[in-house]
């Protein structure tokens, strides 16, 4: 990785674009810290980013409660989710979806403005519950100018992200989680410490504790690594065919299956469900959701039962919309494929099928167990909060992978660019 890095920091065009990406995340980060009118700078509140798993809202913004970026990309990220599965249930998306790039076309301007209208009703629930703490005058006109503003910094902030995307280093959006989740990573150093050092397990005791943690993060960031590359590769075999006296195909070739078919959409779907109750409550201020909300928390075993059955639950779901063996079946028997010792056809698409349910088994019982550790440890070392959770683990090393793998591309473009010329 870091020779990867040396290697694009001496191509000019790559340094540059790398400049262009900090200077744009720094925009971000700059805007986290920027109060909507009404909230003056001393109230604003900035929590710990991709420090609770819970805190979904928190992880995708990585922003200061009551700035202009308090939203951040979440609506754009729920909007992207809403436009998959519509896609997959509503026959004319998916024909918009096949007739290439015009049709994608289409359907990221309509995930904008879904985006859009995501963020007012956002904006307008976090306002409410913010109007009687953080507001210095408030009234009518100050909230609307509030909600204009912080749909406003939403749309910005969509279009940094396809500015990103734009600069040729992988996805913008992606990027900006990222940067504010590593916004978080000083307060986890902090909490450490203070537990080191003040906490219940003061003193050496507490070192080896800290010790001990870091060591099962390094781990688990290993773990996490090993399944993303994971995959299981399905054997294609292709007929061969005559034209005059040439023979065509032949070769020899596999489907990739990998193990994240989901991604960690699985997850993001289940602390969704979970936090529902708890942003219904901030909202409306119904006192009966009180116990609701205490038993879902993943801290309560309860709650953290619950949490791993939905991420189970939602994995099989996303990856039956994201995967489709039946197309992938017919697509090989148009092209002469078969899978050796598998008639074409429906047992084709039966035979992939079962591959990708014992594949999707292995993720769900992947996602579970990274998205219950931090939880685990909080429970064996008296609530400690360890600064890191599930998400935050798999989202960093995605999408850390995704920039190596995409500087590794582009430097082997430019290697055989020289070679040809």
């Amino acid at each position: 990785m870091f020779s990867v890095f040396k290697n694009a920091w001496k191509v000019k065009d790559l340094r540059m674009k790398l400049f262009y990406m900090l200077f744009i995340l720094l925009i971000v980060r700059l805007g986290t810290h920027i109060p909507i009118p009404g909230v003056s700078m001393d109230k604003l509140v900035n929590p710990v980013s991709g420090s609770d798993d819970m805190s979904l809202f928190t992880l995708l913004t990585g922003g200061s409660a009551g700035s202009i970026f308090a939203m951040g990309i979440g609506p754009y990220i729920n909007a992207s989710i809403i436009m998959q599965l519509l896609t997959v249930a509503i026959p004319k998306l998916e024909q918009l979806k096949k007739e290439g790039e015009e049709g994608h076309k289409k359907i990221n301007q309509a995930t904008r403005v879904l985006a859009v209208v995501l963020a007012i009703l956002q904006g307008a629930g976090q306002i409410y519950t913010i109007h009687t703490t953080m507001f210095t005058d408030p009234g009518w006109f100050v909230w609307i100018a509030a909600l204009v503003t912080m749909v406003t910094g939403t749309i910005f902030i969509m279009w940094l992200g396809e500015k990103l995307t734009e600069c040729g280093i992988g996805n913008g959006s992606s990027f900006i989680i990222f940067a504010n989740i590593i916004a978080g990573l000083p307060s986890g150093v902090v909490t450490l410490y203070t537990y080191a050092t003040t906490g219940e397990y003061s003193g050496t005791m507490g070192w080896v504790i800290v010790a001990l943690i870091l060591c099962i993060f390094v781990f688990i960031v290993g773990f996490v690594i090993l399944v993303q590359d994971g995959e299981r590769r399905i054997p294609v075999q292709y007929s061969k065919k005559m034209a005059g006296r040439t023979v065509f195909g032949g070769q020899s070739s596999f489907i990739p299956i990998k193990v994240n078919i989901a991604g960690v959409m699985s997850i993001i779907f289940a602390i969704s469900l979970l936090q529902f109750p708890q942003t219904i409550k901030n909202m409306f201020n119904i006192q009966w959701l009180d116990d609701v909300v205490r038993i879902l928390d993943i801290q309560n075993p309860i709650g953290a039962v619950i949490y791993v059955v939905l991420i189970f639950c939602f994995t099989f779901f996303y990856t039956s919309f994201a995967f489709n063996p039946i197309e992938v079946a017919e697509n090989m028997r148009k092209s002469g494929g078969f899978i050796p010792g598998i008639r074409p056809g429906k047992p084709t698409s039966e035979f992939i099928q079962n591959v990708v349910d014992r594949i999707s088994l292995i993720g769900a019982c992947f996602y579970a167990i990274i998205a219950i550790i931090p939880v685990a440890i909080g429970w064996v070392f008296g609530g400690l909060n360890v600064g890191f959770g599930g998400t935050t683990l798999l989202i960093v090393t995605g999408v850390a992978l995704e920039i190596v793998k995409q500087l590794e591309s582009q430097l082997l473009m430019r290697h055989y660019k020289g070679f040809l010329s």
